[in-house]
């Protein structure tokens, strides 16, 4: 437990860290349209990486995420252009990549096959799907109501920010509660330290499976949906970061790869740092793929020191 919260905090001091070095480094960084901004794209990789991290906490990983994105992002704005009212295609959305995602922890879990090569697969071809039935040319917008809950233009009431911002806290928080009070999320952890040993605590490997990787293709479809409001059109390409940014974020904050270490509150630091360090490289004139460079050496970095730390397994 001291090592999950020196992690935590670890996070968030280098979010501190990284917020006084770009005050300082880059012109406009605290300016009050860039905080917003970086709010607003902070608040839609931490509803990915949200499920992200719900899956590597019980060792698993789930590599169809930006296809679940793209899947969503198309769907929801096909079929709405087809005459489904939106609420109505949103649900349909939500449910399918649910569904999808139940099935890859099913997959994994049953067949005691590595996720990494069930999610890609399905992934992929869920998107094939979508990009076949569209022709590659998918129509659509989202309504008023979704472009101003995630516009940078936009406030929340008395707050200087759109709406997407509290409620991401707030779910945030809610998912806090679930890892941390209920008996799901000591259910999840304990899976994830000695995945042997749980079924002898009554924890069905299969359940806790299909919750995770079904909540992790639940929170990359909204996280679709919501970015058809924020970009304006469609794109199937459009969740092609999320695959190594919601594992950054989820590493970053603490969660182990091995599973059952972490936890949401550190993937929301992770989430803003990493969006920090975007905004700073890019403004202090990086191209991108360099950017995505000194990201993937910062992963390693990470990853490399937390690694030195014996799994929890080793301890029960």
């Amino acid at each position: 437990m001291r090592l999950k919260k020196n992690k935590t905090m670890v996070a968030y001091l280098m979010v501190a860290a990284i917020f006084i070095c770009g005050a300082f480094g880059v012109e406009g960084y605290i300016s009050t349209f860039s905080i917003r901004a970086m709010l607003v794209i902070s608040a839609l990789l931490i509803i990915a990486a949200s499920g992200q991290t719900m899956v590597m906490l019980i060792g698993g990983i789930d590599l169809s995420i930006p296809f679940v994105v793209g899947f969503a992002n198309v769907a929801v704005a096909q079929l709405s252009s087809e005459g489904l009212p939106f609420a109505v295609a949103m649900l349909v959305v939500l449910v399918m990549g649910t569904a999808v995602g139940a099935l890859n922890g099913a997959l994994s879990s049953a067949l005691k096959v590595h996720p990494l090569i069930v999610t890609l697969g399905t992934g992929t071809a869920l998107l094939g799907t979508v990009l076949l039935v569209t022709k590659g040319y998918p129509t659509g917008s989202a309504p008023d109501y979704i472009s101003d809950f995630v516009s940078i233009g936009k406030s929340f009431g008395p707050l200087p920010v759109p709406a997407l911002v509290p409620a991401v806290a707030a779910l945030a928080l809610l998912l806090y509660v679930v890892e941390t009070k209920s008996l799901f999320g000591r259910r999840l952890f304990a899976l994830g330290a000695n995945p042997l040993a749980a079924p002898f605590v009554r924890v069905s490997p299969l359940r806790v499976w299909m919750v995770a990787f079904g909540f992790s293709a639940f929170s990359a479809s909204l996280t679709g949906i919501l970015l058809l409001g924020f970009s304006g059109a469609a794109f199937a390409d459009i969740g092609r970061h999320y695959m190594f940014q919601t594992i950054a974020a989820a590493v970053i904050g603490g969660t182990a790869l091995s599973g059952g270490q972490g936890g949401i509150a550190g993937t929301v630091a992770g989430a803003i740092a990493l969006t920090q360090l975007n905004t700073i490289l890019i403004g202090l004139g990086f191209d991108q793929s360099l950017v995505q460079a000194f990201l993937g050496l910062l992963i390693v970095a990470v990853v490399a020191v937390y690694g030195r730390q014996p799994h929890l397994r080793t301890a029960i």
